[in-house]
């Protein structure tokens, strides 16, 4: 049986749920997701949950960096499990640098098909990894915000974060 393990991290917003597998980080939750652990269980129903402080120290050290201006990109192994095209969108939303931003239309036309801009934006609002893969990066094809699975106004706050430095 494949193990999960998480823990917690402090943000601006709160209290972030980080979990890993074998693979790498496999899911970050807000904080309305609490508890970490029945979200996870749901989530990943056949595999045993457990939290550990100490298996997760980088990638909460990288969090609490990147929230004090002192990290631009994450360094951590992702075990990403998602549908083709999403797993080829949110691949193309990991390459967009620090302070910058992207359309939906953009990222339909790097991940291999323009006219999916629909699925790209779908594929950002079921991005297991938000702020490592910065879905908050991706704005409407006309310039407006767009929405975001993570409350509009982190959205706001992580785009300002980025743009302060």
């Amino acid at each position: 049986m494949k193990t999960i393990t998480f823990d917690t991290v402090e943000t601006p917003f709160g209290i972030i749920g980080l979990a890993i597998s074998e693979k790498g980080l496999c899911r970050v939750y807000f904080p309305e997701d609490a508890p970490f652990d029945r979200s996870l269980q749901r989530e990943f129903p056949k595999c045993t949950i457990i939290q550990n402080e100490k298996a997760l120290q980088n990638i909460k050290k990288q969090f609490k960096e990147y929230f004090s201006g002192k990290r631009k990109s994450f360094d951590i192994e992702l075990d990403l499990n998602a549908p083709p095209f999403y797993t080829d969108a949110l691949a193309e939303v990991s390459k967009i640098p620090f302070g910058q931003t992207a359309t939906y239309q953009d990222i339909a036309i790097r991940a291999g098909n323009p006219r999916a801009v629909r699925a790209a934006g779908s594929a950002n609002a079921n991005n297991p990894l938000p702020i490592v893969i910065p879905c908050h990066r991706v704005l409407n094809t006309g310039g407006g915000l767009g929405g975001y699975g993570g409350k509009l106004e982190r959205k706001v706050f992580l785009l300002e974060l980025e743009n302060s430095l």
